[in-house]
């Protein structure tokens, strides 16, 4: 797989892509983030964290999952995987339902109580409400046509309704960096490579205004990227293990890279963003 890249407008995308019948594939029932947004996971279970595993949680959440400030409404979270997140909202008090691509991964989620419809988005039947406001962490990147799902979205929900995302930003520096073996890249599941500017085109022709980007505070992409590229050049193998691992076993160093994560996020190049965008009437 490649990506290319639009001469005119910036976008780039993977190219070939599977199909949106082959794309399943590439998603087996122990896909990362259906096993990591199961409600008893470390990503839940708060109150039983010690004390500074919950402040790191609160520290690198903040620009990861953070909402605008909204009393308790109707919300829905498009890939909501194992139903972590729903869970979470409910919690607070929202009525919430979710969309799930993963029969398996969705029926997780129903087994906690919640709606969700099984299947892609651009085939999801109408909501019988609509919503006050529309999630979803690293999803707009894997859909197949993001400009028609974003106005479905438009439809399903109110007047002066948010939309939430986060999606990985290829505007940032260590995409330039590492080019092919950027962590971030995902092929083939990714579909689109993201920019600040090429995002804001995207979702304001699906009918969504940028209101706010946060730059996430986390160095994940880049960490792991350098360990792609000791592997592709066959060096020090033991420290490129290391890093390619370093997601699942990073633990309290976090701590120690959160100001150079603060720093990068600071000038808008860490890999990953959080947008907040409100419906264009």
């Amino acid at each position: 797989f490649t990506v290319v890249k639009c001469r005119t407008c910036g976008l780039m995308r993977t190219n070939p892509r599977p199909t949106p019948e082959t794309i399943s594939f590439y998603y087996p029932d122990d896909y990362g983030p259906y096993r990591g947004t199961r409600v008893g996971s470390v990503t839940l279970s708060d109150d039983v964290l010690p004390a500074w595993k919950r402040l790191a949680q609160r520290i690198f959440s903040f620009n990861t999952q953070c909402l605008p400030i909204l009393p308790p409404g109707r919300m829905l979270e498009i890939g909501c995987a194992s139903g972590s997140f729903l869970h979470l909202m409910a919690r607070e008090g929202w009525e919430v339902e979710g969309l799930e691509f993963s029969e398996k991964a969705a029926q997780s989620a129903r087994a906690l109580g919640y709606i969700v419809h099984i299947g892609s988005l651009e085939k999801a039947p109408e909501p019988a409400k609509p919503y006050d406001m529309v999630v979803g962490w690293m999803v707009l990147e894997h859909l197949h046509n993001p400009v028609l799902a974003l106005q479905k979205l438009h439809r399903w929900t109110k007047a002066g309704a948010w939309l939430v995302i986060s999606v990985p930003n290829a505007g940032a520096l260590e995409f330039r960096i590492f080019r092919d073996s950027w962590y971030a890249l995902q092929l083939p599941t990714h579909q689109y490579h993201y920019t600040p500017r090429t995002l804001k085109m995207m979702l304001e022709k699906g009918g969504w205004k940028v209101e706010r980007i946060f730059h996430q505070r986390v160095l994940s992409n880049l960490i792991v990227s350098l360990g792609y590229v000791l592997q592709d050049k066959q060096r020090m193998p033991w420290i490129a293990k290391t890093l390619t691992n370093f997601p699942k076993c990073a633990g309290r160093k976090h701590l120690f890279l959160y100001p150079l994560a603060y720093l990068l996020a600071a000038i808008g190049q860490t890999g990953r963003m959080t947008v907040w965008a409100r419906r264009i009437q």
